[in-house]
């Protein structure tokens, strides 16, 4: 008996359903439609359907790796104004596309204050996650702390080959508080172990030539350095503060302190 192309389409959808396809089970009747009218192969058909599935699983993974970054806030390159960071549109969309993460290369965000930095490492992160890259996001301080707790229970090499399993990790805020010896001996230890294997963003308020102070050992921080920035993108940014934008005095004391030391 042959079968009608009812039937075709009704075992589409079972098969769908045992494959765990629900989106083939969702578009096999209207592109079976479309195919008919276009006079599409069966080989367009096949890829027109499995196409729209695959674009779903990667935007739900997407999804689930954004979700589990713990970013700070959820914006995106797109939401970030360039007005007063022209310079940066460039190479911000190029770094966007992704390919520092295949060649396992670090971006290093230098400026004052409020200037931009954090969002722009939040939109590169969320365009990883994109891209099916595995991110997690925090705190210059954040991540000490959580090396010095697997530290204090011997698994500080077992962490490390944890988080080498992510394709991007974003260190925020460093120079905002010195580090003692043993942090930054643990910080050292965290960017030697992605040297030349996996990418870091890392955004600091402070010129390079200031974080021997933030790690209270000059030679420390040398090695640190001419690790992160061997293979990066180093952009600065320049400024007052958006947060202080619109107010009577566009900057703090502070900040424009930090904006000269960071241009010195």
């Amino acid at each position: 008996m042959k079968r009608t192309e009812s039937d075709a389409l009704k075992q589409v959808i079972h098969l769908a359903s045992a494959l765990k396809a629900p989106r083939v089970a969702e578009c096999a009747e209207r592109l079976a439609e479309t195919a008919r009218e276009q006079h599409w192969s069966h080989e367009d058909y096949l890829a027109a359907v499995l196409e729209r599935e695959v674009a779903a699983r990667n935007a739900s993974g997407a999804e689930l790796r954004i979700r589990a970054a713990g970013l700070p806030a959820r914006k995106s390159l797109e939401d970030f104004d360039f007005t007063l960071q022209s310079g940066l549109r460039g190479p911000m969309a190029a770094l966007a596309l992704g390919s520092y993460l295949a060649e396992a290369r670090n971006v290093v965000l230098l400026g004052p204050p409020g200037t931009g930095k954090t969002h722009l490492a939040t939109g590169l992160a969320i365009a990883a996650a994109h891209q099916g890259h595995r991110v997690l996001f925090a705190s210059a301080s954040e991540w000490v702390n959580r090396l010095s707790e697997a530290h204090r229970h011997g698994d500080l090499a077992r962490e490390l080959a944890r988080l080498a399993r992510y394709g991007l990790l974003v260190i925020d805020e460093v120079g905002y508080l010195p580090f003692e010896q043993d942090a930054a001996n643990l910080f050292f230890q965290l960017v030697s172990s992605r040297y030349e294997r996996a990418s870091l963003i890392l955004t600091s308020n402070l010129a390079f030539s200031a974080w021997g102070a933030v790690f209270r050992d000059q030679v420390v921080a040398a090695a640190m350095i001419d690790r992160i920035v061997h293979h990066a993108e180093v952009l600065t940014l320049k400024g007052a503060s958006y947060r202080l934008r619109g107010r009577e005095k566009d900057s703090l004391p502070s900040v424009a302190l930090t904006a000269q030391n960071s241009e010195s």
